[in-house]
């Protein structure tokens, strides 16, 4: 029942948000046409609802051709790929914002589990690939929260793709929590922890404190 009602207020969150945030969208598009790469937008496949491919929308923050070079779909902390005015927008989570689009035109939720290339899909479990897209894929999500550092993990780890790979596991329980608990609820929660985040992003917040009942963590510090 909850879904035709999310997917109106989709609609309606990205909408305002859209109207709000114009300056903000004519401004970054401004700094990046005249630095880096000169481009502003930049679109990239990935597995959507009901296990459609589709094309996100982000600002651009990396060099041309960048998920074939160096640590390919895995991005690190002082990554040389990413520009310099990339790495502002990374940290800020501004560079996400053109993905109100793909809100608006369907692709995609405000809430939900994270958009994969395909290559990182795969390392899901067979019954997690079924399910996991059976709602739109969100800007945010608790699988989000949870890893917001996840460039900061994988920067210290010794081997990067090896602990890329065996973080799957975990999150495929997090985005499986969230289809099974999805509701208006969980999704104002999720939505103010993100901005939080965003707001303060230094801060040590307790996920589990609002949510009780999330899957335990595996042996590796996820937050």
């Amino acid at each position: 029942m909850y879904k035709p009602i999310k997917r109106f207020l989709d609609i309606l969150i990205a909408l305002v948000a859209l109207v709000i945030l114009l300056p903000v969208f004519f401004l970054v598009s401004i700094i990046l046409l005249f630095t880096g790469e000169h481009e502003i937008l930049y679109r990239q496949k990935r597995v959507g609802y009901r296990n459609r491919p589709f094309y996100i929308w982000k600002f651009a923050t990396m060099i041309k051709n960048s998920p074939h070079m160096g640590t390919g779909e895995i991005t690190l902390r002082n990554d040389p790929r990413v520009t310099p005015v990339g790495r502002v927008l990374r940290k800020t989570k501004i560079n996400e914002l053109p993905q109100i689009i793909n809100v608006l035109i369907g692709d995609m939720s405000i809430v939900g589990p994270r958009p994969l290339m395909e290559v990182s899909y795969n390392l899901f479990d067979e019954k997690t690939k079924k399910n996991i897209y059976s709602v739109r894929p969100g800007i945010t999500g608790i699988g989000s929260l949870v890893f917001r550092d996840e460039e900061k993990m994988l920067s210290a780890a010794q081997d990067p793709k090896a602990m890329y790979q065996a973080i799957y596991p975990y999150k495929a329980s997090l985005e499986n929590w969230y289809i099974c608990n999805m509701s208006f609820s969980t999704d104002v929660i999720i939505i103010g922890m993100t901005a939080w985040a965003i707001i303060f992003p230094e801060s040590q917040h307790k996920i589990e404190v609002m949510f009780k009942d999330l899957p335990a963590r595996n042996s590796f510090d996820v937050v």
